[in-house]
């Protein structure tokens, strides 16, 4: 008989991004008491915002649904000048859980601006980590490119004072080819001091390539609005393999493991690792009984919190 094996990916689920950035949560809670106010989504996962919420934190899209003299938490996808600004004006605690990569990019796009650089943003339309990072600069300064047939259609002031920025949680290869687009029209173009694409997001679209050579299907934890848990999937399915995204274990179809032998567990940067406990739990129901550690890159970055809150 076949033996039916679940591999599951390393790296997977929390990156230290997303660790800090609950933990500054948690700790601002435990110190100045509920409720404390998220601007957005601390991060993209139901679960996690769940469970803060139930601890007394109340998420909103606006400032003004918080009241003056409030603890105001940014989320780890960062917000525009316009909203600290506004912030420091309506008198909040604030405590920034915007994550140190994306904080990067935010500093990158300051400083090109002030060297007098046009700024192309490689992104998708709407996501809270693009408007914030495009809210550095005044409205309409910086221009947004979502696929590489988008850079056909950009209008510069000058190709030869030209540089990009990207979304931090984006797929690897899907950026690769927008720049090789962007390149190949403005071949003046500056590049990122660094790649922009966060270390977690690479790290764990690697190991979904890892796992996609071994298994049959691949199952993604993460919620329906992140977007590196969408990319994971995406990843999978571009290279020839069923993949389906849950947010958790209830998701799961008993259909989709039909005549498969080999399947493959990944979670996305904010999913939590019980999730995957519970997913790994209901398909060895379903008779995978062996459950094997995926290879990959060992991660060790961890970011400080906040000096108030150490």
């Amino acid at each position: 008989m076949t033996q039916k094996t679940i591999t599951l990916a390393n790296p997977r689920g929390f990156c230290a991004g997303v660790d800090r950035a609950i933990s500054i949560v948690e700790r601002a809670l435990a110190e100045f008491g509920a409720p404390i106010y998220v601007r957005h989504e601390v991060v993209h996962n139901k679960f996690v915002v769940d469970n803060l919420r139930e601890k007394g934190a109340i998420f909103v899209e606006e400032l003004s649904e918080v009241p003056s003299g409030a603890t105001l938490i940014y989320s780890a996808h960062g917000v525009s000048k316009a909203v600290q600004e506004e912030a420091i004006a309506r008198g909040f605690r604030v405590f920034d859980a915007t994550c140190p990569l994306v904080t990067k990019v935010h500093k990158e796009v300051v400083r090109l601006d002030a060297q007098g650089f046009e700024i192309v943003m490689i992104g998708h339309a709407g996501h809270v980590e693009v408007e914030g990072t495009m809210g550095q600069l005044p409205e309409n300064k910086m221009l947004l490119v979502e696929t590489a047939d988008d850079v056909a259609k950009l209008v510069v002031k000058d190709a030869d004072k030209l540089a990009y920025v990207s979304q931090t949680t984006l797929s690897v290869d899907e950026t690769r080819d927008i720049i090789a687009a962007l390149k190949a029209r403005f071949p003046a173009i500056k590049n990122p001091h660094k790649e922009d694409i966060c270390y977690a997001t690479t790290n764990r679209q690697q190991a979904v390539k890892n796992l996609t050579e071994q298994c049959d299907v691949v199952i993604v934890v993460g919620s329906p609005n992140s977007s590196n848990s969408n990319r994971l999937r995406e990843v999978a399915i571009l290279r020839g393999v069923d993949a389906y995204m849950v947010d958790n274990a209830s998701h799961l179809q008993e259909s989709w493991f039909a005549g498969r032998n080999k399947v493959g567990i990944t979670a996305g940067a904010s999913a939590p690792e019980l999730l995957v406990t519970e997913v790994v739990a209901q398909i060895q129901k379903w008779g995978f009984d062996t459950v094997l550690q995926g290879k990959g890159e060992v991660e060790s970055i961890a970011f400080v919190l906040p000096k108030e809150l150490r």
